[in-house]
């Protein structure tokens, strides 16, 4: 039986040698990422109490394209232009994309839609 953890013990994580990009990802983007895996053994205990997790999660998961794009598409991390499948955009390219559209704005900066008539019309 394995020693229970206590307050102030050490825990290790190795991440696997086929890790998804989008772990990997998700690990890079952390500034502190002990509390942020602390923060999601926290919702999962609000969410569903102490449990071990092996029991309910496929010990292999394959994040495919398929099964994560309509995620990935909420949140902004697939490229779906059309003529072209979903394909997982690593934070860094999504950063420079964004800078880039950024800088778009602000040379090119979206004309008023506000039409006089309707100024007016307001009074």
């Amino acid at each position: 039986m394995k020693k229970p953890k206590k307050p102030g013990d050490n825990i290790s994580m190795k991440t696997k040698k086929n890790e998804s990009p989008l772990v990997l990802d998700w690990i890079n983007s952390q500034t502190n990422l002990m509390d942020s895996i602390r923060y999601l053994i926290e919702n999962e205990v609000a969410a569903n109490g102490i449990r071990n997790l092996q029991k309910y999660i496929p010990a292999e998961r394959a994040v495919s394209i398929g099964g994560a794009a309509a995620m990935w598409h909420e949140i902004g991390m697939v490229d779906t232009r059309a003529g072209q499948s979903a394909n997982y955009v690593p934070a860094e390219s999504r950063a420079h994309e964004e800078a880039a559209a950024s800088k778009e704005r602000e040379q090119h900066p979206a004309e008023d839609d506000i039409d006089d008539d309707d100024i007016e019309s307001w009074t």
